[in-house]
């Protein structure tokens, strides 16, 4: 392992005229910087269909729950789609609950563009779909990321006269708060109240959200008070979320005057309130104003819970009063709560900086007895003691542990190093895994894999190629598995020409791509902004039926690449 640790990388960190080179099946495409087009590149196609005079409905073909039809479902969903599209094509007028029922159950096989389709032939054929399946598709297109094409929906069902209700303009605000468009959001914002429709509470809470992540907390202040002037009625979570602005930017005393005034503004702060406060002060070790607080939490929507608890607990725990914080976790055993790892966990951690290692196993020994399993925090917090020098002793508690779980002493190995590397815990994890190997674990390709993440997330590139020449020194030859995660972790640090060299090494070993492999190349391409090109590999890969249909919808609606015929 201290090969690895001390190696170099293989490969050369090419120049920025040299960064992209094909490789592959790749080779015959020019590769260049495209700029990405910030606009929504497509409108949802207009449908013109001229209706019988009959007014003729149809059912569609049975594709739940058919009889005497052995075609797996996915097939059925999309027979039953292309009928319906045929029938409507011919002037046919469909069952409304089957249309409707076909909508969901395209969302659930991810057909987000056919189920975009279903919507707009439902309207065109003169079909007015309920509120609760036009929301649930906007909502459902916003969470997968969507945001565009939600818009484009909500954009095409106005223009059919059919009105969009607040439920669905909250999860294009949400949906564009998340991505760190409050500008748009703003602009949506005005748009509703211009159509009459009245924002809820929610709806300020993401923007306000979004406002001090983006802004800070004073611009977030200055939303709410026009929020207010055009006659918003923002209620406690509102203020809640600046609440949590102005201590997340520790300014704590501005939190606690503005905590205070919350009752002049006609709000009583509950437990979530005096939560935020309370961990601020707390883990800035400001006790006797803490205590304070605590002594309000007397009853009713402001009782301590959990929550509460582990702030003390944590916070105590980081300012090195263990004693005090193990007792916290006694008189909240005697109160109605059930401790969790994540209550232990803090403690574990600073007793392992202490070197503590009789009080470790004395702690952990009280959490399984109170039947709290060790999870990825249990093992990150054991850790800490590596980096005090004590290797062996970690390793030493992890195999006690381990001998406690009712998995192999394999799997709960393999579990320790992925939960290490997952929280950038990697240099801990390389030092365990020896400790390991020492009493004879032997890493399979998964624990390759996790170390190959964790090496990336850390950005040591280099270290994480070496992985590979590890592999062959001890017999393992890497496999496609070991391949997407070295691809996946160049393309998370935005380096794309990397992982194309890594795919033609992975070719040249003559392993096979799996579509994980496609995908992680594509996505790669498309988040730095090399939407063209992203698009011409897709359609390459599409062309040699290499990715399945609900793949590339997916890419092509998430990353709003060029039109794919699907």
């Amino acid at each position: 392992m201290a090969i690895l640790i001390n190696s170099v990388s293989p490969i050369t960190n090419p120049s920025a005229e040299t960064a992209r080179k094909g490789c592959g099946f790749f080779s015959h495409i020019r590769v260049q910087t495209f700029l990405l087009n910030k606009g929504f590149s497509r409108v949802l196609a207009s449908t013109q269909i001229t209706i019988s005079p009959k007014d003729t409905v149809f059912t569609l073909p049975n594709w739940r729950n058919p009889k005497n039809d052995r075609r797996s479902r996915e097939v059925r969903i999309i027979d039953a789609f292309q009928h319906l599209e045929s029938m409507i094509g011919k002037g046919q007028k469909p069952d409304v609950g089957q249309a409707t029922q076909l909508l969901y159950d395209l969302c659930k096989a991810s057909k987000m563009r056919k189920a975009v389709r279903v919507i707009e032939m439902m309207v065109a054929s003169g079909i007015i779909p309920d509120a609760a399946s036009y929301t649930f598709l906007v909502n459902y297109l916003c969470k997968r990321g969507n945001i565009g094409y939600a818009m484009q929906l909500v954009e095409k069902m106005e223009e059919y006269g059919y009105p969009t209700n607040t439920v669905a303009y909250n999860s294009l605000v949400r949906g564009l708060c998340v991505r760190g468009n409050l500008n748009q959001s703003l602009q949506l914002l005005d748009k509703l109240i211009r159509k009459g429709l009245v924002p809820n509470v929610y709806t300020y809470s993401f923007l306000l959200e979004a406002a001090y992540k983006e802004r800070g907390v004073n611009e977030a202040m200055k939303l709410l008070k026009e929020i207010i002037a055009k006659g918003g009625k923002p209620n406690l979570v509102s203020y809640n979320v600046l609440l949590t602005g102005l201590c997340k930017e520790g300014r704590s005393d501005e939190a606690m005057k503005f905590f205070r005034s919350l009752p002049s503004m006609g709000f009583r702060p509950n437990v979530v309130s005096y939560n935020i406060v309370l961990r601020s002060l707390c883990y800035e070790g400001r006790w006797e104003e803490a205590n304070v607080l605590l002594a309000e939490m007397d009853g009713e929507d402001r009782t301590p819970s959990i929550v509460t608890y582990n702030i003390l607990i944590s916070s105590l725990a980081l300012h090195g009063r263990t004693e005090h914080a193990l007792e916290v976790l006694d008189e909240m055993v005697k109160g109605r709560f059930k401790p969790t790892a994540a209550s232990y966990n803090p403690v574990i951690a600073r007793l392992c900086k202490e070197g503590k290692v009789d009080h470790v196993v004395k702690c952990l020994d009280q959490m399984m007895f109170r039947r709290c399993n060790p999870n990825e925090g249990t093992f990150n917090a054991i850790a800490v003691l590596c980096e005090q020098g004590m290797v062996q002793e970690a390793y030493s508690i992890i195999q006690s542990l381990g001998n406690k779980q009712k998995c192999s002493t394999n799997e709960f190995y393999r579990n320790v190093i992925t939960s290490l590397c997952r929280k950038g815990n990697t240099y801990p994890a390389f030092q365990m895994l020896y400790e390991m190997t020492k009493y004879g674990f032997t890493p399979d390709s998964y624990t390759y894999s996790s170390l190959i993440r964790g090496l990336c997330l850390e950005d040591m590139l280099n270290e994480a190629m070496e992985i590979f020449k590890v592999m062959e020194e001890n017999n393992q030859m890497p496999d496609t598995e070991n391949f997407n995660a070295l691809i996946l972790g160049f393309c998370k640090c935005r380096r794309t020409d990397l992982s194309l060299q890594v795919f033609e090494m992975m070719i040249e070993k003559r392993l096979m791509p799996n579509e994980m492999t496609y995908t992680i190349l594509v996505e790669g391409l498309a988040h730095e902004n090399e939407t063209e090109l992203a698009a011409e590999v897709l359609r390459e890969l599409q062309g040699r039926r290499v990715m399945s249909p609900n793949t590339v919808e997916r890419l092509v609606m998430q990353y709003d690449l060029e039109e794919i015929p699907l």
